[in-house]
């Protein structure tokens, strides 16, 4: 069953042990990169560098079209087979922005508030990266929808970090 993975990343390496994903991205600030973890094929690590801000006037090294696009071309050599697992520092912004765009990348315009709702329901601490979300939206071409869906999730339960989620594609009816 094609299943997407979000994590912390200080549960990323008990993920990797329980679910045996063959694609991994990581979301993380340039001054905290991880390298590929020991035993994980390179190739299939896809590390994105990058702040979790919304706004680039904030600074850091904020979300950009190259971050998404890189995200989704990555998403293309992912089959279903095995999973594939999404983690950032805390398993909350980036990571569910990120999985949240591999989702709508692979399914039909309309599909957002759909899939906004579902992850929800699974991670009611998800608060999906503003920025990055929009950044999507427009390489997508959903004219506002995701940026919209996720609007619409409203508040999240604060946390300091998330835990594993689940997201079977077929929830999504994918």
């Amino acid at each position: 069953m094609p299943l997407i993975l979000v994590s912390p990343l200080s549960a990323m390496l008990d993920a990797l042990d329980e679910y045996h994903p063959s694609h991994l991205v990581t979301l993380l600030s340039p001054e905290f990169m991880i390298t590929t973890p020991e035993g994980f094929p390179a190739e299939r690590h896809l590390r994105l560098a990058l702040n979790d801000v919304a706004d680039p006037a904030l600074g850091g090294t904020p979300p950009l079209e190259d971050h998404v696009l890189d995200l989704i071309e990555f998403s293309h050599g992912w089959t279903g087979t095995a999973p594939l697992l999404v983690h950032c520092w805390a398993g909350v912004s980036r990571s569910m922005a990120a999985a949240f765009t591999i989702l709508c990348e692979r399914s039909w315009p309309g599909a957002e508030h759909r899939i906004a709702r579902e992850i929800r329901a699974r991670a009611p601490h998800a608060s999906p990266n503003r920025l990055l979300v929009r950044l999507a939206d427009d390489a997508l071409g959903r004219k506002g929808r995701m940026v919209e869906a996720v609007e619409a999730m409203g508040p999240c339960n604060t946390v300091q970090e998330g835990e594993i989620v689940e997201f079977p594609l077929d929830v999504f009816g994918l």
